[in-house]
């Protein structure tokens, strides 16, 4: 039954991959399996690192976007300083270059919890052994916030330091920053879908044009091997868009990001099952960049199994597609 299921789901898939018309995910070489990237690309010689949950957040560097991706170990190898359930298991990095230093936000959390804290790393050069946790920036939830503040994203408006974060309960909240470590002020509801278990996160906010778009996560994200989810119902990539960064953002039907609005970026279609975990990089060479994890169905479904994919986004709808 299990069997049948799995080729029925793949069959549809396929078919939606050519009704759809989704590109396949761009070429990966070297270390492909990972959950959670974050890809930036070091200033002084051009060198890609890539930033995954696991290995109190493993990073892998390489030539190019495609790779070869060669493992460099662990940027906290101690754990993070904060003092939560879930320190030694760091979630979901997220890496900018602010005034010459290299953030990496981290997730300290545990499954199913709202007991969350954002804490950030820095080095000037992401070389191994380099890095120096400051642990929280000051954003941390509990069961009377909200929202859960894990998936971290900093976006830099001109200098006007902002960061995204959140996961299921209120969804996606925006907060001011006072600097790269450290929050200003409260936080305000940029996403949020009032349908079924609310699962939206992994926001991740980019500009391009005369447009802020908000890239978020959508469905299940995790365990397919163990619970199948419906169809349909598993991790997708949806998109708002607003004039402004700090809020406004609509669907391409003009229904408010806040009221459950979201276009479908990037969804199953198919030997590519249930892609997120999404951020987008400006390549020098291929212009922006979709980039996510997912699940090779000719592969397998575990968590452990996931795959590093990426695509060229073209913007020239004015929406963004893959």
């Amino acid at each position: 039954m299990y069997f049948s299921i799995l080729a029925t789901s793949t069959s549809l898939l396929a078919f939606a991959s050519v009704a759809l018309g989704y590109g396949a995910p761009g070429a990966c070489t070297g270390a492909c399996n990972m959950h959670d990237p974050s890809v930036i690309r070091r200033e002084s010689d051009g060198t890609y690192f890539r930033f995954s949950t696991g290995n109190r957040i493993s990073y892998a560097s390489a030539p190019s976007i495609e790779g070869p991706w060669t493992v460099l170990g662990s940027i906290l190898p101690d754990g993070s300083s904060i003092n939560l359930p879930g320190r030694d298991d760091l979630w979901a990095p997220e890496a900018q270059f602010v005034d010459g230093v290299y953030y990496v936000y981290y997730s300290v959390s545990t499954f199913g919890s709202q007991n969350s804290a954002i804490g950030v790393a820095s080095s000037t050069s992401m070389d191994l052994n380099t890095w120096t946790d400051h642990g929280s920036t000051g954003i941390r939830s509990d069961n009377t916030k909200p929202y859960n503040a894990i998936d971290a994203n900093l976006f830099n408006d001109g200098g006007n330091l902002l960061m995204n974060f959140g996961s299921f309960w209120g969804n996606l909240y925006q907060a001011p920053m006072r600097s790269p470590t450290s929050v200003a002020s409260g936080s305000y509801n940029i996403a949020f879908d009032p349908a079924g278990e609310h699962a939206v996160e992994a926001a991740y906010l980019y500009r391009y044009g005369d447009f802020y778009y908000l890239f978020f996560s959508a469905g299940k994200c995790c365990g397919y091997d163990a619970n199948m989810p419906g169809p349909g119902e598993e991790y997708k990539i949806k998109a708002c868009r607003s004039s402004s960064a700090t809020g406004g953002f609509v669907d391409a039907n003009g229904v408010s990001c806040t009221e459950g609005g979201g276009t479908v970026v990037l969804e199953s279609h198919g030997h590519v099952y249930g892609p997120g975990g999404q951020a987008v990089f400006t390549d020098p060479t291929l212009g922006p960049v979709l980039y996510y994890h997912y699940v090779d169905t000719n592969i397998g479904y575990g968590d452990g199994q996931k795959l590093f994919g990426w695509n060229v986004i073209d913007f020239s709808s004015g929406w963004p597609v893959v």
